[in-house]
């Protein structure tokens, strides 16, 4: 299907509860996902693969137990990247990706440039990817970290209208 027509396709209600149930419970089974939304379970199924298709639904995740994994420490960085090439963005954003402690990384308006979300066993060793790895990122200029002191929510989950 061509990529500018389901962009712009209009999702159904029945699209759209289907959509609401797999984000909560992508374990669900099409017999029980078509009972929720009110189909059969082929037309449910075909529907489901049209959303993957459509890029709608960009997979499936599990929700773990960040403090059993030793990652309990929630810190929220603000990186300021110093204006020196104008690839700075570039080698930053590749840099980036290649660290699973940093969980996302969000360009920014505002005082400084980037965002990052990172998840790591305590605070010294936050101290270490510190050192070892954020002020190594390229264009790094300045940092400033924010210790989340308690988690009252969250998600990944996009508020759908059903």
């Amino acid at each position: 299907m061509d990529e500018s027509i389901s962009k712009s396709r209009k999702l159904d209600r029945i699209d759209r509860k289907i959509l609401f149930n797999l984000q909560s419970n992508g374990r669900l089974s099409y017999v029980e996902l078509a009972d929720k939304v009110g189909l059969s379970t082929s037309p449910c199924l075909e529907r489901v693969k049209r959303l993957e298709r459509d890029g709608f639904i960009i997979g499936y995740l599990a929700k773990l137990a960040a403090e059993k994994l030793q990652a309990g420490l929630l810190v929220f960085v603000e990186i300021s990247l110093s204006y020196k090439s104008g690839n700075v963005f570039d080698e930053f954003r590749k840099a980036v990706k290649q660290w699973p402690e940093i969980q996302e990384c969000h360009l920014v308006s505002g005082d400084f440039d980037y965002l990052l979300k990172i998840r790591i066993a305590d605070m010294n060793s936050y101290r270490k990817l510190l050192g070892e790895i954020v002020h190594t990122l390229p264009g790094v200029r300045d940092s400033r970290t924010l210790v989340a002191m308690e988690t009252v929510k969250e998600n990944c989950e996009i508020a759908i209208n059903i």
